[in-house]
């Protein structure tokens, strides 16, 4: 509902003619730019899948590299229904296919998504050395500082409520929970004491340079976006994966916090939006099409196997 609400609020402020131009940066652009994107996207994906085993193999599971392709795969598609069902949904599927405990496989995921965190937020810092001034301005104007800070509070003090009952409350239910978590820290430890940390790390650098990489050729497939720097490209580059994160898979927030930002470096809003579309229709079309077929392959690959 957030995402058909911003897609109604960003062209309900558009002219007729400012439409007119957004078709003609629709018809004008160079889709092999975003062909090459697509294919660092599936690089990335590939990539994430081979690394899950480091976790795996440490506590001593394994699982084949294209089960954890198909299981990421569906997990995408899962996201863009319900954000975040799609690490649940994840650890499910290692769960029923490769006999892998859903405590222990979540913890996994957990921990990927602890670096991944500590990955966006080494981007943020880059692109505040960078792009400080700019974004200086951009966040004063975009962010409501007092309601975030009252929402903080407000979920500070759940939080300290929810560590105090599950410290110290001998509730059926909270030991069952006490449990799951044993083996949830289980799997989240298992980056920091795996054997191939290296080999870790490394793919986590392709997977994140893959990202960067697929943006930069996103920008390319527009004449009024190619022509920027590093910095404009890593600051795009953050302010869509916040989108994504916090949206399902980014429908209509992608596109519109692009043009915001893009708006600040003198790129037009019509150029801007269609760039966030082209990317973000391209991006979800893969991740659609890879989901739905991973929903086909997955239980044919193993009835046969069987």
């Amino acid at each position: 509902m957030l995402g058909v609400f911003l897609v109604y609020y960003a062209y309900s402020s558009f002219t007729a003619d400012q439409l007119e131009i957004m078709k003609g940066h629709f018809k004008n652009a160079n889709y092999n730019y975003i062909v090459i994107a697509t294919i660092f996207s599936i690089v990335s994906l590939w990539s994430r899948a081979y690394r899950w085993n480091f976790a795996l193999e440490y506590m001593g599971y394994k699982s084949k590299t294209s089960t954890n392709l198909m299981a990421i795969s569906i997990g995408y598609i899962m996201n863009l229904t319900l954000p975040r069902s799609g690490e649940f949904s994840r650890a499910l599927i290692l769960q029923k296919y490769e006999k892998i405990p859903f405590d222990k496989g979540f913890g996994t995921i957990v921990s990927e998504r602890i670096v991944d965190l500590i990955c966006l937020l080494l981007c943020v810092f880059t692109v505040f050395v960078f792009q400080y001034n700019v974004l200086k301005d951009f966040l004063m104007e975009r962010i409501p500082i007092q309601k975030l800070l009252l929402l903080g509070s407000f979920l500070l003090c759940g939080l300290v409520v929810g560590v105090l009952l599950f410290l110290y409350s001998q509730w059926k239910p909270i030991l069952f929970i006490k449990r799951k978590v044993a083996g949830l820290i289980e799997g989240v430890v298992s980056i920091y004491k795996m054997p191939k940390k290296g080999a870790f790390l490394l793919h986590t650098l392709i997977i994140w340079g893959t990202y960067i990489l697929t943006f930069y050729f996103g920008m390319c497939a527009l004449e009024e976006t190619s022509a920027q720097s590093f910095g404009v490209v890593m600051a795009a580059f953050v302010a869509g994966s916040f989108a994504v994160s916090f949206t399902n898979g980014g429908f209509g927030a992608f596109p519109l916090i692009i043009s915001e930002l893009l708006l600040f470096y003198g790129i037009s809003q019509e150029a801007g939006t269609a760039f966030g579309w082209i990317l973000w229709s391209s991006q979800t079309g893969l991740v659609v099409l890879m989901g739905a077929l991973s929903f086909l392959i997955l239980p044919l690959f193993y009835r046969n196997k069987n």
